[in-house]
C-alpha cells in the first residue's frame, strides 16, 4: 500500500470509539479514567451545550452524562443521504441535519452527540484540528432493528468481493494506484483499530476490517472526476464502490452495538 493509503486507512471514524468505549465503561468492563483518552486518540476534543454546562468543556467533563444509560441504550449511528436510519423523526431537526452532514452520531434514549471537526491555523502558519462534539436533546427516540455481526461480515465480504472485480474490469489501477493496491490489502488485512474489553472475537474482526474499508473508501471519494478518468468512468467507479460503502457502514454499525461480555 503506498504512503497516501496507508496514511488515509489509520483513523476510524470518531464516533465508533465513542460508542465502543463508553459503552464498555457503562457496562463494568474499562474504568473511566481510560474514556477520554482513548476516545481522542490524541486529538484535542470538547464537548458543547453538555446539560450542566454553559460553555464548552473538555471532553473528560462532559462523559458523566451518560453515567444513567444502560449500554445497550447507547447506539452507534452511520447515516447517509437517502439513509437517515437510526436517526430520530422529525422532531430532531437539528440532530438529524448534524448527523447527516457529519455521517455519524451517537445516539440515546434522550440526547444525541455528533462530532464536528474544525479546523485551525496558529499565528506560525501551522495547520490543526479539534474536535467539538454538540450534544442535541431528543424526544421519543427508538433504536431501529439493526444487522447481527455475523450477517454484516457476510454481507461486507461480499460486497467487497463485488467490488473488486467491477474495479478490476475498470482498470481502476491506471487512475487511482493507491485505492487498487488499498483494496488488495484487505485480503489480509493487519489492523491497529480495536474495540476495548467485552465485544467478542467476531465483532473485532468486523470491526478491524471495516474501519480500514471505511478509508479506504474516504481514499477513493478524493479523485474528483479528469486527469486519468473520464466522467463516465467516475460514474462507473461511484456505482462499483456504493454498494460497497453501505455494507461497510453496517458492519461498523453491527461490530460497535454488538452484545457486550464480561
Amino acid at each position: 500500500m503506498s504512503p497516501a493509503a496507508d496514511a488515509a486507512t489509520r483513523t476510524a471514524r470518531r464516533s465508533t470509539r465513542f460508542v465502543a468505549w463508553v459503552r464498555a465503561w457503562r457496562a463494568g468492563l474499562v474504568p473511566f479514567d481510560e474514556l477520554a483518552d482513548e476516545i481522542a486518540a490524541g486529538e484535542e476534543h470538547l464537548v458543547a451545550d453538555a446539560p450542566g454546562t454553559w460553555k464548552d468543556v473538555p471532553l473528560s467533563q462532559a462523559l458523566p452524562m451518560f453515567a444513567k444509560v444502560h449500554p445497550d441504550d447507547i447506539r452507534l449511528v452511520l447515516p447517509a443521504p437517502g439513509d437517515p436510519r437510526g436517526l430520530p423523526g422529525p422532531g430532531s431537526a437539528d440532530l438529524t441535519g448534524a448527523a447527516l452532514l457529519a455521517g455519524e452520531a451517537v445516539m440515546t434514549p434522550s440526547f444525541g452527540v455528533v462530532p464536528e471537526v474544525r479546523r485551525h491555523t496558529s499565528g506560525s502558519g501551522v495547520e490543526f484540528e479539534t474536535v467539538l462534539w454538540r450534544v442535541y436533546p431528543v424526544n421519543e427516540y427508538r433504536p431501529v432493528f439493526q444487522m447481527g455481526a455475523a450477517e454484516a461480515e457476510s454481507e461486507l465480504t461480499a460486497a467487497l468481493g463485488e467490488a473488486t472485480e467491477q474495479l478490476t474490469k475498470l482498470d481502476v489501477a491506471q487512475w487511482k494506484p493507491e485505492l487498487a493496491g488499498a483494496l488488495q490489502a484487505l485480503r489480509r488485512p493487519e489492523s491497529t483499530a480495536t474495540l476495548p474489553r467485552g465485544f467478542d472475537p467476531r465483532a473485532r474482526r468486523l470491526f478491524a476490517r471495516a474501519s480500514v474499508l471505511d478509508q479506504v473508501l474516504a481514499l477513493a471519494g478524493t479523485s474528483a472526476p479528469g486527469g486519468a478518468i473520464n466522467n463516465y468512468e467516475a460514474q462507473q467507479r461511484d456505482a462499483a464502490l456504493r454498494p460497497l460503502t453501505t455494507a461497510c457502514r453496517v458492519a461498523l454499525v453491527a461490530a460497535c452495538n454488538s452484545p457486550l461480555h464480561a
